[in-house]
């Protein structure tokens, strides 16, 4: 092997042992550690907070060039694995922090909608673009449950309305909403890492602090808020959106618009059951196995 570079060593396992497997690795003189999906297993995007991780995991482990693997291979602990490489590989090494720029683009969502990584012009500067970096939260809208919420977003909003983005993650709707022509949006997330994030997101769009404010659930005065939006949208996860389906109808004023993504297909109908009869939820968008519910408030008689 060449001198330049690392070497590689893959393992695969299951959810359960990463976290001892990790430690081992790095124990060992690893510098990295990627957790792949081994199985083709669907995930759902991360909600606030949470690092989900599929069953059946690869585990591939960086180690600088030089290191001695023999014994390190042979020590991996056999209850924690289901197979490993008999020797590492060479991987060339490479500017990760570019390879990683590189693969992220901007991303058009609907007729009026462009999302863009802050290191690359708009391709369309006279669209309507949102600066984005995905910084230490999800949601950079390559996901196809954020991807929807944009699409929709960008063919619901018109100048004025009021929204309010549930479990915001780095802020990209909420932000959008706005750039879009809302007067005001909120969000709300549960994870300060999002907050800081959709924070550095709205100053780098030019948004002023008026018009997009992000709390922590305890801060968000609800209240204030009750009736008030035109459009909610929550892309979290299936189990927290039917929890907070009487926090979320609360806020939609009459006529308004709520959306809610982060769902597989066979949960859909779990969330439609939880929303009515004041919402009913429709499938307004299906991608990649995934679906975006969507429903307008109705006030029983009154439409």
């Amino acid at each position: 092997m060449t001198d330049a570079g690392w070497q590689e060593i893959a393992i695969e396992t299951q959810g359960a042992a990463v976290e001892a497997l990790e430690d081992y690795l790095f124990e060992s003189g690893a510098v990295a550690v990627t957790l792949l999906d081994n199985a083709d297993e669907p995930l759902l995007e991360p909600g606030p907070g949470e690092t989900p991780l599929w069953q059946n995991v690869k585990v591939v482990a960086l180690f600088p060039m030089g290191l001695d693997l023999t014994d390190v291979i042979a020590a991996v602990p056999k209850t924690l694995v289901s197979h490993v490489d008999d020797a590492p590989t060479h991987v060339p090494d490479q500017d990760w922090e570019r390879a990683w720029m590189d693969s992220f683009h901007p991303m058009q969502m609907g007729s009026r909608l462009w999302i863009c990584p802050s290191w690359t012009p708009p391709p369309q500067p006279d669209a309507v673009n949102v600066i984005l970096d995905p910084g230490l939260a999800f949601g950079t809208g390559t996901h196809p449950t954020t991807a929807m919420c944009l699409g929709q977003l960008d063919a619901l909003i018109e100048p004025g309305m009021r929204v309010v983005d549930y479990g915001c993650g780095t802020g990209i709707l909420a932000i959008a909403a706005v750039k879009l022509g809302a007067s005001v949006a909120v969000g709300v997330d549960n994870d300060p890492q999002a907050i800081t994030a959709s924070k550095t997101n709205a100053e780098r769009n030019d948004i002023d602090a008026d018009r997009f404010t992000v709390y922590l659930p305890d801060d968000f005065d609800a209240a204030a808020w009750q009736g008030q939006a035109d459009v909610v949208v929550a892309n979290i996860l299936a189990g927290p959106l039917a929890q907070l389906a009487p926090t979320l109808k609360a806020l939609i004023k009459p006529g308004g618009y709520l959306l809610l993504a982060g769902l597989l297909t066979d949960q859909a109908q779990a969330l439609v059951d939880a929303y009515m009869p004041e919402l009913m939820l429709f499938v307004e968008n299906e991608l990649d196995g995934w679906v975006l519910l969507k429903g307008q408030y109705c006030v029983i008689p009154a439409c």
